[in-house]
């Protein structure tokens, strides 16, 4: 019998566990067996398709959970090692569920499973991936085997398949790089999928890749490959400078998120990015006939107001949505939108089975800077518009208290809503806002500001902190 509490490490989009305390084989084949039954079965599915990263325990945990479902009826298509957009590539193109086992940018010891319905749809916690615990966990509780009694389910077969550089063709069809001036670009993968994944994709372009960290390393042995945090980019920041670069680029773990550096080595918001690639494809549809107010941009209530005013400028329509793949991808279903971006550096594509994928959006920004002359801090300023603090952690016991204290100290008029945490914002003086949200699995919240200058970001920054932290 296994004693593991698969609830203690299945949150609410994907599954992230310790290897093997929490995660191991017999844990990931259950897991596969539920996925079958639970998605696939129902989704009228014909197989699954999974692949995996570089961490050492990957391909042993991925082929234990298409065990389970190959033993469920399912056959399974193995790609190997991909990036997680190339898991969702899998999905869309064949049309199949899919597994990808990563942990993205966590540390070594630590696997985990992104799971899809075919056509890389999202599997979160309200759309099935609470069932699916709930099935393992029966089947790792001895409660109910992995072939029903009296079944005569014919076990499926296993292929293997390698679907990297159609992956690559597909990217290449959707941005044309091709005629871009040349352009010297430093990458760093961070021993993640990125070292797989850029040669392929960025081979037989006018681009000079000087790599960092491609060998892949699951132990991460030059930097955790998690680039939102400020010292994971140091290296990149002094590669771009010391070879003079056009631009940096980062990849974190599974290299579904893309971070971007410009010639100076100074970071560019994520927010900026996604201002940017919404004007591209807010310019491609209208390009095709689409008027532009028939055009939807979705973004987070954590983005920057200038993500909204560039998508307005262009005469199209900006819909803010609540933090986290799940939401995002469901409203731009929802409203048809043709890009979605996050301020965490995730960039959605309607092109792209409404999945998200850095590697696309990098190839927006490198066309972007390749079809002028400018250098890429002068691109990205007329999307990059206010000061912003970055996300702030707090630990707070009694975060009621703390919200309550916040509103009493608002402006009477300032604009409030509640769509994710709580959120407020200026009416009169220089603009701000505030966005404060509740962590879902610690006593935290989690603070970000923006505004327009530096003194009145200090300001509200400062004194909001001061009351969420009262007390603590």
């Amino acid at each position: 019998m296994n004693e593991t509490r698969l609830s203690d490490f299945i949150k609410a989009y994907d599954v992230r566990g310790l290897v093997p305390e929490q995660l191991d084989a017999s844990v990931a084949r259950a897991i596969g067996a539920a996925f079958a039954r639970v998605v696939a079965a129902p989704d009228g599915a014909r197989g699954i398709v999974v692949g995996h990263d570089m961490r050492p325990s990957s391909p042993e945990l991925s082929r234990a959970f298409a065990e389970g479902a190959r033993a469920n009826g399912f056959d399974v298509t193995l790609i190997g090692l991909c990036s997680t957009d190339g898991l969702y590539y899998a999905s869309g193109a064949l049309d199949l569920p899919g597994a990808m086992f990563t942990a993205s940018h966590n540390p070594a010891q630590y696997n985990g499973i992104k799971m899809c319905r075919s056509g890389a749809r999202p599997v979160g916690q309200d759309t099935g991936l609470a069932e699916i615990t709930a099935v393992a966990q029966a089947i790792c509780d001895g409660a109910e085997p992995e072939v029903p009694d009296g079944s005569t389910l014919e076990p499926g077969a296993v292929v293997e398949r390698d679907l990297l550089a159609d992956y690559g063709a597909f990217l290449r069809g959707l941005v044309d790089l091709s005629g871009s001036r040349p352009l010297k670009v430093v990458v760093d993968a961070g021993n993640g999928m990125g070292g797989h994944t850029v040669p392929s994709v960025l081979a037989d372009l006018p681009l000079e890749i000087v790599p960092l960290y491609f060998d892949l390393d699951g132990t991460f042995p030059n930097h955790e490959a998690n680039p939102l945090e400020p010292e994971n980019l140091r290296d990149l920041q002094a590669a771009v400078l010391e070879h003079g670069a056009d631009i940096g680029l980062a990849f974190d773990g599974d290299a579904d998120r893309c971070f971007v550096v410009d010639e100076r080595g100074l970071p560019v918001s994520p927010s900026a990015i996604t201002a940017l690639v919404a004007a591209r494809e807010i310019g491609k549809e209208v390009a095709q006939g689409v008027a532009a107010q028939d055009v939807a941009i979705v973004h987070n209530v954590i983005s920057s107001r200038a993500v909204p005013e560039v998508v307005a400028e262009h005469g199209a329509r900006a819909v803010r949505t609540r933090v986290g793949h799940s939401f995002i991808k469901a409203e731009m279903a929802r409203v048809g939108a043709v890009f979605g971006g996050e301020h965490s550096a995730h960039y959605y594509f309607r092109d792209f089975w409404f999945a998200d994928t850095g590697m696309l959006a990098a190839m927006h920004v490198l066309t972007a800077l390749g079809e002028q002359d400018a250098p890429c801090s002068q691109l990205v300023a007329e999307y990059d518009r206010y000061p912003a603090s970055g996300e702030i952690n707090s630990r707070v016991e009694d975060v009621p208290a703390a919200l309550e204290r916040v509103l009493a100290w608002a402006p009477q008029d300032a604009t409030t809503d509640h769509l994710d945490g709580l959120t407020l914002g200026s009416v009169t003086g220089p603009m701000w806002w505030l966005n404060i949200r509740k962590s879902n699995t610690e006593p935290l919240l989690r603070l970000n500001v923006e505004a327009q200058d530096v003194d009145t970001l200090t300001r509200v920054r400062d004194e909001v902190l001061g009351l969420i932290r009262q007390g603590s």
